[in-house]
């Protein structure tokens, strides 16, 4: 039998278990990720590809595609909309920059073995679950110069009741405050996930050397909360200039176009202008602006840990 085995596969031929192996754990990953690739391709790439396609023809969305080359970028740079959109995302992605540092100063309170401490959780969580639209619609109630809570609450001082969702000069900064609500929330779960993986050992041996409260919080617990750091930043500085639902829910835009932004203008100028091309340049622009923002920020996090 051994005979007929070896006249059949020569020895420098057998087939080796091995290779075998090692091109079975070669292939497992692609396979396990190839279904995940393709829809990210689809769903992902092929329509940043198509975008900035686009952003070089002029389209109405239903007639023929005419290429205008590089008119709509030099038509974007000249128009006054854009830079006011600019700017707004500019103030968004500042002051969205309170999340993070806001959202730990609370999951340090809320981090303690208290009675109803659950409780309290609970409704610090709750802005996080509710729809963006949601948020908007309860904002503008708030906001109102007749009934909104906020007039109420200065009436008590003595201050005059103001429009703030039409004032040209606050209604960017009222908008930026809704966003403000959940999106600390959601920074705020995120490091006290990171709070309750914090190495015991490392806060034992810290307190035996005499670190207390600021030089604990500072030389400990923040670098072990670096991941979570990292998360919450980048998912804020993305939400930030991804600014939409709340603008549109509250103001539109308005009032003169004050408070829009590169989303809001993109889907203005696409659906109500019926200016794909145009919008789709907006879209590259902004694509860009993030981009560069979190390749730098990636590249700071890497140096740093290097």
């Amino acid at each position: 039998m051994e005979r007929s085995v070896k006249t059949i596969y020569p020895e420098n031929r057998m087939p080796s278990a091995k290779k075998k192996r090692r091109v079975s754990s070669a292939l497992s990953p692609w396979l396990f990720l190839a279904p995940g690739m393709i829809v990210f391709m689809i769903y992902v790439i092929y329509p940043i590809l198509d975008s900035i396609l686009l952003s070089f023809y002029e389209w109405d969305g239903l007639g023929e595609k005419t290429w205008v080359g590089f008119s709509n970028y030099a038509e974007l740079f000249d128009s006054e909309a854009f830079y006011t959109a600019l700017k707004n995302n500019l103030y968004w992605l500042v002051f969205f920059m309170l999340a993070p540092p806001i959202g730990l100063f609370i999951a340090l309170f809320l981090n303690q073995q208290v009675k109803g401490i659950r409780v309290v959780k609970s409704l610090f969580f709750f802005p996080f679950v509710i729809s963006q639209v949601v948020v908007g619609l309860v904002f503008a109630w708030f906001y109102d110069p007749k009934l909104g809570l906020l007039n109420i609450a200065l009436g008590w001082f003595g201050v005059d009741a103001i429009s703030l969702l039409a004032d040209e000069d606050l209604v960017t900064f009222g908008i930026i405050a809704a966003g403000l609500w959940p999106q600390i929330s959601y920074c705020m779960i995120l490091y006290l996930t990171g709070l309750n993986n914090l190495d015991p050992e490392q806060l034992e041996a810290a307190r035996l050397d005499g670190a207390k409260k600021l030089k604990m919080l500072w030389y400990v617990v923040i670098p072990q909360l670096r991941p979570a750091t990292f998360i919450a930043i980048v998912v804020t500085v993305i939400g930030a200039l991804r600014s939409f639902d709340l603008v549109a829910i509250m103001t539109s835009g308005g009032p003169w176009g004050s408070s829009t932004v590169l989303a809001y203008l993109m889907y203005e100028e696409s659906i109500f202008n019926y200016r794909m091309g145009y919008g789709a340049a907006v879209a590259v622009m902004l694509f860009l602006i993030m981009d560069i923002y979190i390749a730098y920020f990636l590249w700071r996090m890497l140096r740093s840990e290097k």
